[in-house]
């Protein structure tokens, strides 16, 4: 007689990261439509929005004894226990934003805790849509042993017709949600293949 237990699939643990401070800010808003979606069509994977608001800027001063700074401590707990990142970077200056950077570098400090972990990069903003810097994010990941999805690419002009986003900075474009949907689907093939449990 067959067993009538069913094997839980596997629950991915994604850390979602912002690169904008600004409460408005469009690259917020693809991270709580991401975690909406993971309430909803997508399963197998749980996303935790972490917040880099509280990080002092990098001061190897700041560490005592091999300890960081206690919202360091929190951060780098966050991503550590992280299957995988998903990082909404804006671009500022063609390039990553300095709050980004600095949430990087501080968990990047021994034992550098992004190693071997999945990531996804999604911006939104005008012109290009935040894609300059996610090449910038790419050549980071290369030496902090990250492994991104290579497609699909999401760059969103929030700026275009139909409208993306509402006035609170809300994902509300259809068509963009399942853009969304198919780069959080990709990240966690990709994040399963990596850990060994998907064939």
């Amino acid at each position: 007689m067959e067993s009538a237990a069913v094997v839980a699939k596997p629950i991915i643990k994604v850390a979602a990261i912002c690169g904008s401070l600004r409460k408005g800010s469009f690259n917020h808003g693809l991270i709580r439509s991401a975690i909406e979606l993971c309430k909803g069509p997508i399963s197998g994977m749980e996303i935790e929005y972490v917040d880099i608001a509280p990080l002092p800027m990098l001061n190897t001063d700041l560490e005592v004894n091999g300890t960081y700074p206690p919202a360091v401590e929190v951060f780098r707990q966050k991503i550590l226990e992280a299957d995988s990142i998903l990082f909404a970077s804006p671009e500022y200056n063609y390039s990553v934003t300095a709050p980004l950077k600095n949430a990087i570098d501080w968990a990047s400090r021994s034992p550098n805790v992004w190693a071997d972990k999945a990531a996804a990069i999604v911006s939104a903003g005008g012109g290009f849509g935040g894609g300059r810097s996610q090449y910038h994010l790419r050549q980071i990941g290369v030496f902090l042993d990250l492994h991104f999805i290579n497609k699909p690419e999401f760059f969103l002009n929030a700026f275009q017709s139909p409208a993306k986003f509402d006035s609170n900075g809300n994902l509300i474009d259809a068509a963009t949600k399942e853009k969304l949907k198919a780069v959080l689907l990709s990240l966690l093939a990709f994040t399963l293949r990596l850990q060994g449990k998907l064939e």
